[in-house]
């Protein structure tokens, strides 16, 4: 009788992959979302999103490319000239880059705050306490006491004080009916998604499109470096950001897999 082939095993941690493996970061984010997945951080549907952000990524060449850097700074300055700006965190946003999320928050004064579709107080909670693990010293959400309009699912729920109050709002990887209902609330939204034909991109007012775990520390950076500057100086930066050839840049980056 043959041998049964032999089914490979997740690595026990992420320093068990080698950082020679030419898809090291790939294989990364994959263990940090099955891991999210076993901590009851992630859904499952998370795991296919993942899959299908990393084929973008792909075509992207796993690179941050320049429309998108440019579109980083702009969120930068828009984060820096907000009176109240939120970063909203799913499942795999916790799992993939929870220390960066918290890095974000202190660079730019903003509120972090949890918000689900596939919502449970039990979900709510370990990423609440996932994000306070990695610094976070206040993680909005659990309150629940307001209802984005226009939705008639869980991310509808979100905090008075928190997203519903905000006038920068976040909005990392695909979500577009919420990024749409936003758009109708008034607020600046900044979308994070490696598919620039995607709904959310496509109705931001800064849209990103690269990989979270590289655009959020460059928001970041941008962030410390804008820090400081005058509200005119940031305006311009703002003004000067065009979001449809943005879009353009990285529809073209994709479809030639060439820098734009």
């Amino acid at each position: 009788m043959s041998e049964e082939p032999r089914i490979p095993v997740a690595p026990a941690d992420e320093t068990e992959i080698p950082e020679s493996h030419p898809r090291h970061e790939s294989l990364l984010a994959r263990h940090r979302i099955e891991a999210g997945v076993e901590k009851g951080i992630t859904s499952l549907q998370g795991l296919i999103a993942q899959g299908r952000g990393e084929a973008y990524d792909y075509l992207l060449g796993e690179r941050t490319i320049e429309s998108a850097d440019a579109a980083a700074r702009a969120a930068a300055a828009q984060f820096l000239l907000a009176d109240h700006p939120v970063i909203s965190v799913n499942g795999n946003v916790a799992a993939l880059c929870p220390a960066a999320v918290v890095d974000l928050a202190e660079a730019t004064g903003a509120d972090i705050e949890v918000n689900l579709f596939n919502r449970t107080d039990e979900r709510m909670a370990a990423i609440a306490e996932h994000l306070r693990e990695h610094g976070a010293s206040e993680v909005k959400g659990l309150a629940a006491d307001a209802q984005i309009p226009g939705l008639d699912h869980a991310r509808a729920t979100v905090d008075a004080d928190g997203i519903h109050a905000a006038d920068v709002v976040l909005v990392p990887l695909e979500d577009g009916d919420r990024a749409a209902a936003l758009d109708e609330m008034g607020k600046t939204e900044i979308v994070i998604d490696l598919n620039p034909l995607s709904r959310s991109p496509q109705v931001a007012d800064v849209p990103i499109v690269d990989n979270l775990v590289r655009a959020i520390p460059t928001i970041a950076e941008h962030a410390r470096e804008l820090r400081g500057r005058s509200r005119e100086e940031l305006e311009t930066v703002v003004e000067g950001f065009d979001p449809d050839a943005a879009l353009d840049a990285a529809e073209r980056a994709v479809r030639s897999s060439t820098t734009d």
